[in-house]
């Protein structure tokens, strides 16, 4: 069975209707879909008569109407009543929803001057502090997230200070240090709490990355302390960054025998949700006996795989207590720490770097919810581990009780 292809541009359609309900926030979104995607068929048909318009006068071509035919001021005024009647009830400015941010359409920017807004000791640790949840700065490498830390600059609010205006162009991209912020949306006329930020979170990316006005007015509460990216560093370093890396990750994941069996469409969701942690040499990336929270896949370098001689059941006489023996080791494309997370038991092995090593990481919620599909094969691997115990040990361990 051939895998589903996603239609090109359908990713920006759906993006730019959802960027428009969250701003929007209108009652009925079957209308407002109606309402937003003839405006778009509008605005086509009319780039289409311009390039008509255009290549006609370039070729010194006129085409004369025929007399029988309507007016054609009359039909445009027709076309204008019905537009307008389709978007006053929204009130929606045609020119708010603007193309995406699109990191393939800028040039290398990689020789650009860094931004660096001097912090002393206390406020970097402040600021680490701050971003350390932060979910846009997950995928950022170590030197890549100095740089957005560097960049950011440290803003002190006012009670009731508005932070950002709805219908405004975006400039910053924010992180909550301290303080309480109120998100209001314009609904029916009317400003309507909707959510607060308290003393933690981040806001303001939406506008920047899909180039749309903001969608909600932050307004704070108390006194608060917030840091700061400007649009043009939030684009170089994370936008960019981030989309090349989900290039990247996308062809490595299609590499990966076990995930080989999924869908596009899954293997995407995956890459969503991939974190990267690296790992200097002799750095133990699992301890056996510990409770499991991720699955690692190996995305450069290599690990050993190793397991306690009085767990494996050796007598001490023929090997000392505690002494780890290497059981197997994982290089590029290949996974480990899946054990534990599909038996629901505890880490059966401890798992060391060897080498600079760099692996993807998936939480265990992600785990269970995207890698189902695949679970018939991890399995089937639980019987191949038993397999290495009585080569190594002379019997067997049964891993699924």
């Amino acid at each position: 069975m051939s895998a589903a292809q996603i239609p090109a541009g359908l990713r920006e359609l759906l993006l730019g209707y959802t960027v428009e309900v969250l701003r929007r926030r209108p009652s009925d979104l079957v209308e407002f879909a109606v309402q937003h995607f003839t405006e778009i068929l509008e605005g086509q048909r009319n780039d289409q008569k311009n390039k008509q318009i255009s290549k006609q006068k370039q070729t010194g071509v006129t085409f004369q109407k025929k007399s029988s035919e309507p007016n054609k001021d009359d039909e445009e005024e027709e076309e204008e009543e019905t537009i307008k009647t389709i978007s006053s009830k929204y009130s929606r400015r045609v020119s708010v929803c603007s193309e995406p941010y699109n990191p393939d359409d800028d040039e290398d920017d990689d020789a650009e001057p860094r931004v660096v807004h001097p912090k002393t000791d206390e406020q970097r640790r402040r600021l680490q502090d701050a971003c350390r949840d932060i979910l846009l700065f997950k995928t950022l490498e170590q030197e890549q997230f100095s740089q957005v830390l560097d960049a950011m600059f440290e803003v002190l609010v006012k009670p009731q200070e508005h932070i950002i205006d709805q219908g405004d162009d975006g400039d910053n991209f924010y992180v909550v240090q301290m303080g309480v912020y109120d998100i209001l949306v314009q609904k029916d006329g009317l400003s309507v709490c909707v959510g607060k930020y308290d003393n933690k979170g981040s806001f303001g990316e939406l506008a920047l990355m899909y180039n749309t006005p903001r969608a909600a007015t932050i307004i704070a509460a108390q006194e608060g302390a917030l840091w700061a990216l400007d649009r043009a560093t939030f684009h170089r370093l994370i936008v960019k960054n981030n989309a090349k890396k989900r290039k990247m990750y996308e062809a490595f994941i299609e590499c990966v025998p076990l995930l080989k069996s999924l869908e596009p469409t899954e293997r995407m969701k995956i890459v969503d949700v991939l974190g990267v942690r690296v790992f200097k040499d002799g750095d133990c990336i699992i301890t056996q006996g510990e409770e499991a929270d991720c699955f690692y896949i190996v995305e450069s370098g290599e690990v050993k795989i190793m397991i306690k001689s009085r767990d494996s059941g050796l007598f001490v006489s023929q090997m000392e207590d505690d002494t780890e023996v290497e059981v197997a080791c994982c290089s590029r494309g290949q996974y480990f720490g899946e054990l534990a997370l599909v038996t629901n038991k505890p880490r059966a092995a401890s798992v060391y770097a060897v080498g600079q090593t760099k692996c993807l990481v998936i939480d265990v919620q992600a785990f269970e919810r995207l890698l189902g599909p695949c679970m018939d094969i991890m399995k089937r691997n639980i019987s191949h581990y038993e397999d290495q115990r009585v080569a190594l040990f002379g019997f067997s361990i049964d891993l699924r009780d």
